[in-house]
């Protein structure tokens, strides 16, 4: 009974963990991508008031931040789960072989490098979108002053 949890803890943290990453993954790449569409199109001057033409500018960019900030724990979560099914693993069968102990430990640890696989990319990104946002955001006050100016 203890190996089929023991086997579906492993199933569950490679398929549960990586699989969310993945999402997060594609999430990020999905929104940056309809963001970078969406600032290309834009017309400021269809927009009456900053704030309105802001808010739509800044549309999902939070989640992708919030991935971001996130992927690195989901990744320390698959990882120290890892490592716990690697200790019981140990103490289940009495006898240390250091194979299956790096073994185990190598298999944790690819959880926190695919957490921050996500993470610095979608940095990046949100750091990408956020300039992209400054700058229309700069091109719009500057029409408007020059609208006022007239």
């Amino acid at each position: 009974m203890e190996e089929n949890i023991l086997a579906y803890a492993e199933v569950a943290l490679d398929y549960g963990v990586m699989g969310l990453l993945i999402l997060m993954s594609i999430v990020t790449l999905w929104l940056f991508i309809e963001r970078m569409m969406f600032y290309a199109t834009v017309d400021v001057q269809k927009y009456d008031h900053r704030d309105t033409l802001e808010m739509e500018l800044t549309d999902n960019i939070s989640v992708i931040s919030a991935i971001g900030s996130n992927a690195p724990y989901v990744g320390l979560l698959g990882t120290v789960i890892g490592i716990m099914l690697t200790f019981y693993t140990m103490g289940d069968v009495g006898a240390i072989d250091a194979k299956k102990i790096m073994v185990g430990l190598a298999m944790a640890l690819k959880a926190t490098a695919m957490g921050l696989i996500v993470a610095m990319p979608a940095i990046v990104a949100y750091t990408i979108l956020l300039r992209k946002v400054e700058k229309i955001l700069t091109v719009y006050d500057v029409i408007e002053d020059k609208k006022a100016s007239i």
